[in-house]
């Protein structure tokens, strides 16, 4: 939100806004001003994050089910365009960038965060890589591979000044990510919630769940103070102006 240099009165578009972040935090800065609209391809999400933002009475913001690579927008109507852990999942990133500078004023800007390397994440290292360590012939699939694949810095950047941005960089950080409980609430969310990594969790023998379970908890616990899982993620935060 802070790369986003957000002002009172401006047109935002969340993109792959989920259950509504970072865009209720965006209509939420502005203050009950400008308009705010976070679009996602699933349905399910937007009815929690439309339930979120009436729960916060904000007045600014609306959600609507729509692809990213075709927006159902006119053209040059945002002055921003923001999407936080979305960009790593689209089948056509580049086509996703050029509909972002379609829809964008010429003033605008976008703000986006991608996953930094795989191996700089204390989350997957614990989980998935505990994983592939302890069952034989297990890999990271394929699906799951590709949310890293802008970890190197210059990848995301390279994309926009392709796409028609300008001033486009990117840079790789180091942000805290605290997980308010224990170790097996951080893991139970981890098997519902992670769908990229479906196939490989599917695929631990039942024989060696209890084992393997214990040896991700134990991994998950080194980062437990008691109260809170401190962990850090790896991103890369990308700007540009059209």
């Amino acid at each position: 939100m802070q790369a986003a240099d957000l002002h009172p009165g401006m047109a935002v578009l969340d993109v792959a806004c989920g259950t509504g972040e970072p865009a209720i935090s965006v209509a939420s800065l502005l203050a009950g001003t400008g308009s705010v609209i976070g679009i996602d391809i699933s349905s399910e999400p937007l009815k929690i994050a439309e339930q979120r933002a009436m729960t916060r009475g904000l007045k600014n913001i609306s959600f609507q089910q729509g692809d990213a690579h075709q927006l159902p927008f006119a053209d040059a109507m945002f002055d921003r365009i923001t999407s936080r852990l979305g960009i790593m999942f689209f089948a056509d990133t580049p086509r996703v960038f050029r509909e972002m500078h379609r829809v964008m004023k010429p003033s605008g800007a976008v703000a986006l965060v991608s996953w930094g390397p795989f191996e700089n994440q204390p989350y997957f290292q614990s989980s998935i890589a505990t994983i592939v360590r302890e069952v034989p012939g297990a890999v990271v699939p394929d699906t799951g591979a590709s949310m890293f694949r802008y970890g190197e810095p210059g990848s995301v950047a390279r994309e926009l000044e392709a796409a028609g941005f300008r001033d486009c960089r990117d840079e790789l950080k180091t942000v805290p990510w605290v997980w308010p409980g224990p170790p097996e609430q951080v893991w139970e969310y981890f098997q519902e919630a992670t769908v990229p990594f479906r196939s490989l969790i599917d695929a631990i023998p039942p024989a060696e769940r209890a084992r393997v379970e214990a040896a991700v908890l134990e991994r998950i616990a080194s980062y437990y103070d008691g109260r809170q899982v401190n962990f850090t993620a790896a991103i890369n935060l990308a700007r540009a102006v059209a």
